[in-house]
């Protein structure tokens, strides 16, 4: 039986990179903020929220993610601050999925700038892992203009341990003949589910590698840190592990879109006004493609970026403007508290084709074929004269 191939791949300081390549693009003469101390996160004027993502030079200070910007502009007063755009991190990260999908079907997204990819047998004949990786990270370069770091092992812990070595634009393997000299010597807390609490204990019981933990008696540490964290981080500090590369099903597909707001959003008029071209964007996307969808998600984001998202399942499939707002309405005020918001988004999940023949209400037939027209006929015009060509102004004077 062949043995399993991973590849782990790794955004270098996605965010950052992102808003770089994106301001490079509209101005080959633009500052690159990788070249500068800067972060993505909050704003200058409000001092609020997390930093999200940070330059090198901003590293070179002492600023770290997830810290409060308050406290990054405390150590580097010159520090260049960029607003998230999420909507912008969800293009570049499908791009780079879409390149990824070049190499091999058996892909699991870990996050919006992570992937885990099965390479098992998807090795070009006469090239070997490091090569391909090689011609990957290089194609990354060249055609998308930012960098990934790919980690190689047999598993998904050992690649994603392997990715997380020296940054930024790095390939490294570990295997598990490997583990002895390149992951036992690492400090313990930088072994994946050590977290705070885990590593005060186990340094308290006098390890400090990850090499310590491996040669622990199991039992000892099961005795400390509970039987199922202490054989989970037994088993991780010697490299055991496998889980499969959880390939996202069709059925899993959605259509969403977000908006990273310029200013904060505390009342819910403004609310539904952002809602509404959300709306507009996804169901338009959906009838280019010929779906319907039946979950309705609103994604909130407030001026500390604490996530919240909030869904309904629709009694029955749709991709009708009106009825993604109308559902987005109802979620956004059966859920958000009145903090300020900065981000809001829609997401249209649970996608199907789209049948010729569509099971209709019996008391909303003439309203469904009302809206259908309506959404073809505004379809048409903004394909025809852009998408600023007509306005639904009807629907912001419904009350919700």
């Amino acid at each position: 039986m062949e043995e399993r191939l991973i590849f782990h791949i790794d955004v270098n300081s996605a965010f950052l990179s992102w808003e770089a390549v994106h301001r490079l693009s509209l101005d080959k003469d633009a500052l690159d903020l990788r070249t500068i101390p800067s972060a993505v996160g909050g704003d200058l004027k409000t001092r609020h929220g997390v930093i999200l993502a940070k330059s090198h030079p901003a590293k070179a200070y002492g600023i770290s993610t997830g810290e409060p910007v308050v406290n990054a502009l405390k150590k580097c007063p010159s520090l260049y601050l960029v607003p998230p755009r999420h909507s912008l991190y969800e293009e570049c990260s499908k791009s780079l999925q879409e390149l990824l999908y070049q190499y091999t079907p058996d892909i699991e997204p870990f996050s919006i700038d992570e992937a885990y990819l099965d390479m098992t047998g998807a090795i070009p004949f006469g090239s070997t892992p490091l090569k391909t990786a090689m011609t990957i990270a290089d194609r990354v370069r060249e055609e998308l203009h930012f960098t990934v770091n790919i980690g190689i092992s047999s598993n998904k812990l050992l690649a994603k341990m392997a990715s997380d070595f020296e940054k930024p634009d790095k390939i490294h393997t570990l295997f598990p003949s490997e583990i002895k000299k390149k992951m036992w010597p690492l400090p313990l807390n930088e072994l994946f589910f050590v977290g705070r609490s885990s590593a005060r204990i186990l340094k308290s019981l006098g390890l400090r590698t990850i090499g310590d933990i491996a040669n622990t008696d199991p039992a000892f540490l099961k005795a400390h840190l509970g039987k199922k964290h202490g054989e989970l981080i037994y088993a991780n500090s010697n490299g055991i592990d496998t889980s499969p590369v959880g390939i996202s099903p069709a059925a899993a597909k959605c259509i969403s879109n977000s908006l990273t707001l310029s200013e904060d959003i505390t009342d819910f008029s403004n609310a539904r006004q952002v809602l509404l071209l959300l709306s507009e964007t996804v169901g338009a996307k959906l009838r280019k493609e010929n779906v319907k969808a039946s979950c309705i998600t609103v994604e909130m984001r407030d001026c500390d970026f604490n996530n919240q998202s909030h869904q309904e399942t629709l009694p029955l499939p749709t991709n009708s403007t009106d009825t993604i707002y109308q559902t987005a309405c109802k979620l956004l005020k059966e859920s958000w508290k009145g903090s300020p918001l900065r981000l809001l988004g829609v997401r249209a999940g649970k996608i199907e084709e789209k049948s010729q023949f569509t099971q209709l209400s019996l008391f909303s037939y003439q309203e469904d074929e009302k809206r259908e027209k309506l959404d073809k006929a505004l379809d048409s015009i903004r394909e025809k004269y852009g998408t600023d060509a007509v306005k639904r102004a009807a629907l912001l004077d419904k009350k919700h």
